[in-house]
Parts: structure tokens; C-alpha cells; sequence
């Protein structure tokens, strides 16, 4: 199941999503540019290596991807949820808290196995912390999620039934990718994912929203 649009209306245009999604892109496409070799050097070079932690590779490491579906996976969540949370932030407020979700994450999967030699890559953690702002704020809009079996469907569910199933299949699948962060194996940064959610719902409280979002609110209830 994909989420793919939602019933939440924007009142501005999210001009920092859509940066945001032009920046991944184009260091994914100056990526696959590269040869095999100096792209892997590239990804050690600006990923985030846990043994080696650097806060310059913190930020670095949310511009780059492994590889098409888990750039496009990420761009499609961004930009699902990302132009909500931009709208009642504000820009540079979301920027912010983007970056700093983002943040929360690679130090969640730091904590988790710090001795690992593994680089880290993705803006997920940031956009997960966007998910858990969207859950605190908007968490009876309507996903339409993209199915299939057989044949290929939509249908519609509530933000908090969608995104709460995504966080505690996240958390769970962080606990059992413990192991294999041990033993050194690559795979998905669950716990990052995980941090960064939780991050994002508990900033989200500390970020000042924009005033004609609080008067809207107060009107609909």
C-alpha cells in the first residue's frame, strides 16, 4: 500500500517541499552519473559512517539515496505530507524542523549501533519526522492509498490509521534490524525512521504555527 494524495488542503505554495525534492533529485542524478567505484567512495565520503560520526555528514547524508525506488519512495511521501506541515509552518520554519527531524534520526540509528562501518543515506528520517507532524495536526485527513492484488486499486483511509500502522511497523522492524546493524550488514535505518517520527511529533508542538492556520483551527472546531 502507497500513499499517494491526501484530503488536507494547502493555503500556500510549499516552495521548500518542492526545493527540497529538486535537491534530492539532483544529487541522485549527479550520483548515478558517476562510475560504480567513485560512487561508493562518494556515498562513504558524504554518508553518514557511524564509526567515523560527523554532524557535516548528518546533513549531507539526508541529500543522498541507495539507489531509484528508494529516492522515488521518499520524494512520494514528502510530498504527500511535507506541503501540509510546510503550510502551517511556514517556510523557513519547516526547513527548520525538516532538517532537524533529520537530525533526531541519524542520531536515533547512531545510538543504536555506533561502531557500525555501514553508511547511512536518505532524507526518510527528516520526512518521517514531517509523518509525525502530520499525525499530531491533521490526523483525521483522508490518504488515498495506491493497492493491489490481482489488479491495482485505491481507497481511502484515515492519516492516523496509515501513518500510526507505517510507525509501529518502523519501530518493530528497528528492533529486529538491531542485529544485523551489529553484525555489520546494510539494510533499512528503522530506528532512524522511528527516531525521526517521534521527533517530528513532539517538535511539532514546540514549533509556533502560523497564525491564519490557529484561526482556521479555531473555526472548524
Amino acid at each position: 500500500m502507497i500513499p499517494i494524495h491526501d484530503s488536507q488542503r494547502s493555503y500556500s505554495q510549499p516552495l521548500v517541499t518542492v526545493a527540497l525534492i529538486a535537491a534530492n533529485v539532483l544529487v541522485f542524478l549527479f550520483q548515478v552519473s558517476l562510475d560504480p567505484h567513485t560512487r561508493n567512495d562518494f556515498l562513504f565520503l558524504f554518508g553518514l559512517v557511524p564509526e567515523r560520526f560527523s554532524w557535516l555528514n548528518v546533513l549531507t547524508s539526508m541529500f543522498l539515496h541507495g539507489g531509484w525506488l528508494h529516492l522515488l519512495g521518499n520524494m512520494l511521501f514528502l510530498w504527500v505530507f511535507g506541503d501540509n506541515v510546510e503550510d502551517i509552518l511556514g517556510h523557513g520554519r519547516f526547513l527548520l524542523f525538516y532538517l532537524l527531524c533529520g537530525v533526531a534520526a541519524a542520531l536515533g540509528q547512531y545510538a543504536a549501533n555506533p561502531d557500525s562501518r555501514v553508511p547511512m543515506v536518505g532524507a526518510s528520517g527528516a520526512i518521517a519526522g514531517v509523518m509525525g507532524a502530520y499525525l499530531v495536526k491533521f490526523p483525521h485527513s483522508r490518504i488515498v492509498m495506491l493497492g493491489w492484488f490481482l489488479f491495482v486499486f485505491t481507497f481511502e483511509l484515515p492519516a492516523y490509521v496509515v501513518l500510526m500502522y507505517w510507525f509501529v511497523m518502523q519501530l518493530f522492524s528497528g528492533i529486529g534490524s538491531i542485529a544485523d546493524a551489529a553484525a555489520q550488514r546494510g539494510g533499512v535505518a528503522f530506528v532512524a525512521h522511528a527516531a525521526g517520527f517521534l521527533a517530528g511529533a513532539a517538535l511539532i508542538h514546540v514549533f509556533r504555527t502560523r497564525d491564519r492556520y490557529r484561526l482556521r483551527r479555531d473555526l472548524v472546531w
